[in-house]
């Protein structure tokens, strides 16, 4: 699986370090949304492993990374290209729009 937690000490280090399309997945364990889509990322970082890497930051146990990128709402989903951020989505999402979304960057 592609999926890797990630925290404020390595933020910087993961998103820049990798040649792939990064998602950032901003989310809390009390979010009902977050879990909503934890599984459909699940599925996501299997059938893109080749080209997309998901990080996990848990906004409560890391806060400096999303005030940093005015994270306001979790779920916020945000892609990395190169260490740059690319776009970004807040809320739960459907894997159809997640893929289309996802595909354009790559």
């Amino acid at each position: 699986m592609t999926i890797k937690a990630s925290s404020d000490k390595s933020f910087d280090e993961d998103i820049s370090s990798q040649s792939k399309l990064v998602l950032v997945d901003f989310w809390a364990e009390w979010c009902g949304p977050c879990k909503q889509i934890a599984p459909l990322l699940d599925e996501i970082s299997i059938q893109k492993k080749d080209d997309l890497l998901i990080l996990k930051l848990n906004v409560d146990e890391n806060q400096k990374t999303p005030q940093k990128y005015n994270v306001r709402g979790i779920p916020t989903l945000m892609l990395f290209k190169e260490g740059n951020l690319v776009d970004t989505k807040v809320g739960s999402l459907p894997k159809s729009s997640l893929e289309d979304w996802i595909n354009s960057y790559l």
